[in-house]
């Protein structure tokens, strides 16, 4: 495969005129592009070279992995205006381009499904711990797969990923076993949707361009989910076994796992489904979310730990667990934080976010408490829980005198809890993504997401429209706080498309295209169309091993309609090619992000990925090309 990749990349460059001209001769003259005129001339233009030079320039320096992606891409940008390949008035006509603003939508979009809770929710009802390994991987996998095809494949990793090391933990087993086949999963899953996948809806663009109407919601659906469901097959019976056992061997670093254990009270509401029940039916739940009950509290008297004990309202459940654990707790039971409801209303409506702080020394809460001090009226912010090395106490969390080096689980408005811990002298740790979920909203969050999903599919509305009223929506619904509205959206990404699509434009209009082209039918001459599409979905795939995949696919999209107009062929097919093998970065970490988030968490070293990868890549090929042939025919 490597030795292919560089035939068909030094062979575009260096190709005769004579092997150009033959090509030629087979391109039809209603063709918008000028290529017959570039195709014939004796030498190759000055822009041509340029353009190959700064698209070389930004494969070298990804490779180099010095500078991040988007500011090699934005360089590139700059020197192809600089150097006029670009003109400056068309420079920035990338960052309006409809792919660019439909990806910044999908990751507001999923941010608001993720914050509601639904993400939660589905894996709550299918996840259960004790399971064996290669069920797990399949439900696990599965999910990944299902939850990418609706959203960003990125986003849905790094939600099912705490879940999966915390089974993992829990099981006493490495997730090493475990993490990379839900990373190729959470991968395969975007293949089979528009806004699965960056590259899917920068090869719709590409199409709407070329023929007029892009590709709907649910066109990549036949080709991708074949591909899914093949790939997770192999990932869940075989694909964990081929992992090295150094890595599954291997200790990972506790810190990965831990959570410190806070002492905290969730109250039971007066409409809650526990009140009637015995407290000893809370283990099954508890145990599910890592969660200790330690006892219960009535009338502020403890009324111990029995498991017989009648549940009533108003009850206080004293638990033990960490920060994430106590909020999926009270949100899958429906319990609520202490004196919350009893605090000014700017803290109960307000959006509910956890810090965790250190009480230092000179703290003013240094041999006080939370109540003395007047924390939630004073500086509206609760305290939740209190984290003391370890060790128990009796005092209700509210009245313990609190001492230098208690961790504080607190609860209130983001910028008040800054202000507090400021003001306070306390210290905050380090941010772990800790949010208190709008539950309450998820069926909203749902209700509004397959509605205008659904709209765009029958053709109803435009899928930028339909994804740009849902985040409207999920703004004034308050399910994605306005503060956290541009934090959703992954701007490295959003200025690499801005960045490279004029430069695919660029390189299409001047005639590169069709050199890269040339120089793959040349590599294929005398064989048929399908071998061609073959060596075509390779190449790619080999390309987005090493390269972005939103990169891989501006790349290959032009260089694909180019072969399918000197083949005068379908050029449905070598669309659809690109789109699969552009995403389809299983050999190393760097081809695929989510490949890069799984790295460290399992221990895994730049060449553990091509074992799983490898067979997996060839699977993906034995597997598309046919079935790409059948719903789009040559």
């Amino acid at each position: 495969m490597g030795s292919l990749t560089r035939h068909a990349m030094y062979i575009p460059l260096f190709m005769t005129y004579e092997r150009t001209s033959a090509i030629v001769a087979s391109v039809t003259l209603a063709r918008k592009w000028t290529l017959n005129n570039f195709l014939l001339a004796p030498t190759v233009t000055t822009d041509q070279i340029l353009l190959f030079a700064i698209l070389a320039g930004v494969l070298g320096f990804l490779l180099w992995g010095r500078w991040r992606y988007d500011v090699v891409a934005f360089s590139a940008l700059l020197v192809a205006v600089v150097t006029g390949v670009i003109p400056a008035t068309h420079a920035f006509d990338g960052f309006g381009h409809s792919a660019t603003v439909v990806v910044a939508l999908v990751l507001v979009v999923g941010h608001g499904l993720s914050r509601s809770g639904v993400v939660e929710l589905i894996a709550s009802k299918i996840i259960r711990a004790g399971t064996s390994l290669s069920s797990h991987i399949g439900v696990m996998s599965a999910l990944a797969a299902t939850l990418s095809s609706l959203m960003n494949n990125v986003a849905a990793l790094a939600l099912l990923m705490p879940l999966d090391i915390e089974t993992a933990a829990k099981e006493k087993r490495s997730p090493a076993l475990t993490l990379m086949p839900i990373s190729f999963a959470s991968i395969l899953g975007g293949l089979v949707t528009l806004i699965g996948t960056p590259p899917n809806i920068v090869i719709a663009t590409f199409r709407e361009k070329t023929l007029g109407e892009p590709f709907k919601m649910f066109d990549f659906a036949p080709v991708g989910a074949a591909c899914a469901v093949v790939g997770i097959i192999f990932v869940t019976l075989v694909g964990w076994r081929l992992i090295p056992a150094t890595r599954i061997d291997k200790n990972v670093p506790k810190d990965l796992f831990k959570l410190d254990d806070y002492i905290a009270e969730l109250k039971v509401a007066e409409d809650n489904d526990l009140v009637g029940k015995r407290l000893g039916e809370l283990d099954e739940p508890a145990e599910s979310k890592e969660v200790q009950v330690l006892g219960l509290i009535r009338n502020g008297h403890h009324m111990g730990a029995s498991g017989y004990l009648i549940i009533e309202a108003g009850d206080i459940l004293v638990v033990q667990a960490g920060p994430k654990a106590i909020e999926g707790f009270a949100g899958s039971l429906g319990l609520k934080y202490v004196d919350v409801e009893l605090g000014p209303g700017h803290l109960k409506d307000a959006r509910l976010e956890l810090m965790e702080a250190v009480v230092t020394k000179d703290a003013i809460l240094d041999g006080r408490s939370a109540l003395s001090l007047g924390l939630l009226s004073r500086y509206s912010v609760h305290l939740l829980g209190v984290s003391r090395s370890g060790h128990r106490f009796r005092e209700r969390v509210r009245q313990l005198a609190l001492r230098a080096g208690d961790v504080l689980l607190l609860l209130g408005n983001k910028e008040r809890l800054t202000e507090a811990t400021h003001r306070l002298g306390c210290l905050p740790l380090a941010e772990r993504g800790l949010h208190v979920m709008q539950r309450e909203k998820a069926s909203l969050a749902i209700i509004v997401f397959i509605a205008a999903i659904t709209t765009a599919s029958f053709g109803f509305l435009d899928l930028t429209a339909a994804l740009a009223i849902v985040a409207l929506l999920y703004v004034i619904l308050e399910i994605v706080p306005l503060r956290e509205l541009y934090e959703a959206v992954e701007w490295p990404v959003i200025v690499l498309l801005g960045s490279l699509i004029p430069l695919g434009g660029a390189f299409e209009s001047s005639g590169g295209t069709a050199i890269v082209a040339s120089g793959l039918l040349s590599l294929s001459e005398g064989y048929s169309p399908v071998v061609v599409l073959t060596v075509l979905m390779v190449i790619t795939m080999t390309l987005s091993d090493v390269l972005n995949n939103v990169a891989t696919a501006i790349i290959a999209a032009p260089v694909a309609l180019e072969i399918a107009a000197t083949l005068e062929v379908n050029p449905d097919p070598f669309l659809m090619a690109v789109a699969v093998s552009s995403s389809c970065a299983f050999l190393t970490p760097i081809g695929h992000k989510n490949n890069t988030l799984v790295m460290g968490p399992g221990g895994y070293s730049f060449g553990d990925y091509w074992r799983m990868g490898l067979p997996l890549e060839i699977l993906i090929l034995l597997v598309a090309i046919p079935m790409i042939l059948i719903v789009w025919p040559l």
